[in-house]
């Protein structure tokens, strides 16, 4: 049995007189006395069927004008040119079949004619997507997921999965998911981080991993959440100057992609996508400190970590992605490289929007000797890190690489207000259902 031959958006007014079998929802209905109209929705855009009263089976009339909005149809009927409707034809029906009926009241308004809170929305996320704004933000990740990856895959990075169950912490510090793991207490991995590094001394040189992370912090913002997706790189016989050049690249490039493949959904979104200029800004975080306090504001001493007015000011002042490099080594973590002949200052850089930070990276601390002192140094027992620590004992090259946060990409390049957007069912301090 074939419930649909065609989308909505593979009909074109060319295709007058053919006869073609859809599915989708009923997005809406309309009743003008001797023209009954139903718009029916798929995931590639609208159609209308028009039912003309004189000339309409009573009982295929009948049962369309019975259908509730949302209810899951299927429409068998002749395409037919007419320039006012969607796609510039409209379907003469045939046959109508309810599929799925929806029940009344609907718990939101998917036409987006009825503003919507935004709780109420992920409390229905299934509806709430129905929404073609909506749909087009998850369309337009998996394109750019497809952009990032043809990007690694021809600089020849491998595709890897590492362990989100673990036993220690990646960086340290308590923003952990404890669990059960039988008879003993595991963590959920906060970054693939340590298990990057340790595949460098397995040889495999540049790799790549695309997963989910998941941080205990508590933070209830609209750029902060409890899992997310994490784009992870690590390139061996690298410093930091060859990943930034890598990070750069793949983001640009994915906005060149979407600028080129999503047309529709960039229509949908409202959105005129503008592609980044490469190479991106570099500033170090010295000059990062100068910017901010040369505007008279309240000076900050080297040391301190940026906090979100800083960034906010540097993001506004700088208008465009920037990466922030040459950190003080007391800010990143143990495993960020010091420079030899000043080590108060590490190799550490990120990748900001002007909006909030996208991705973090460094070249990495290769000597087993320096790895054990910085651990230290960050008030850390390097016994517990021995299953990582024992990789560096027996050859292992110098590496770089980088973390991205996949949704704050998305949030940014289609300049969404809430990162909760950019997610099909987020996880934050308060929401874990649905």
């Amino acid at each position: 049995m074939i419930l649909r031959n065609a989308y909505t958006g593979d009909i074109t007014p060319e295709m007058a007189g053919k006869e073609v079998t859809l599915a989708g929802w009923v997005h809406e209905t309309r009743d003008l006395g001797g023209i009954f109209f139903l718009v029916l929705r798929d995931r590639k855009g609208f159609a209308q069927v028009t039912l003309f009263r004189k000339t309409t089976d009573p009982v295929l009339l009948n049962t369309v004008k019975a259908v509730s909005r949302e209810s899951v149809v299927q429409v068998k009927g002749l395409v037919k040119t007419e320039a006012k409707a969607p796609g510039g034809y409209e379907i003469v029906p045939i046959d109508v079949k309810v599929l799925a009926p929806a029940e009344v009241p609907l718990p939101m308004d998917p036409t987006g004619k009825v503003d919507c809170e935004l709780d109420t929305r992920l409390d229905v996320r299934y509806i709430d997507i129905r929404r073609p704004c909506a749909l087009a933000v998850f369309e337009i990740e998996s394109a750019v997921l497809q952009s990032l990856r043809d990007h690694f895959y021809k600089n020849g990075l491998t595709e890897t999965f590492t362990p989100k169950i673990v036993a220690a912490a990646t960086e340290g510090g308590t923003d952990l998911f404890p669990i059960s793991y039988f008879e003993r207490e595991a963590f959920l991995n906060q970054s693939p981080q340590l298990y990057k590094q340790m595949l460098m001394a397995a040889g495999m040189d540049r790799v790549f991993e695309i997963g989910p992370i998941f941080r205990a912090e508590e933070h209830d913002t609209r750029r902060h959440l409890n899992e997310a997706i994490s784009v992870d790189v690590e390139v061996s016989f690298a410093d930091e100057n060859d990943v930034m050049s890598l990070l750069e690249w793949a983001v640009a490039g994915a906005y060149s992609y979407v600028k080129e493949n999503c047309s529709k959904q960039l229509k949908a979104i409202g959105l005129d996508l503008q592609v980044p200029k490469t190479p991106f800004r570099r500033v170090t975080y010295t000059e990062a400190l100068e910017l901010a306090s040369g505007a008279g504001r309240k000076s900050m001493n080297w040391g301190d970590d940026l906090d979100t007015e800083t960034e906010r000011f540097l993001g506004e002042k700088i208008g465009e992605h920037y990466f922030l490099t040459e950190w003080p080594s007391s800010i990143k973590p143990y495993y960020t490289l010091p420079y030899s002949d000043h080590p108060e200052v590490c190799r550490g850089f990120d990748l900001m929007h002007p909006r909030m930070e996208l991705a973090s990276g460094a070249q990495r601390v290769h000597d087993y000797n320096l790895l054990v002192e910085r651990i230290k140094s960050k008030g850390l027992q390097p016994a517990g890190f021995e299953f990582y620590l024992k990789a560096f004992r027996y050859g292992m090259p110098s590496h770089a690489g980088w973390g991205l946060g996949l949704s704050r990409l998305v949030m940014t390049m289609l300049n969404l207000d809430n990162i909760r957007d950019a997610v099909l069912f987020p996880r934050d301090r308060r929401r874990l259902v649905p």
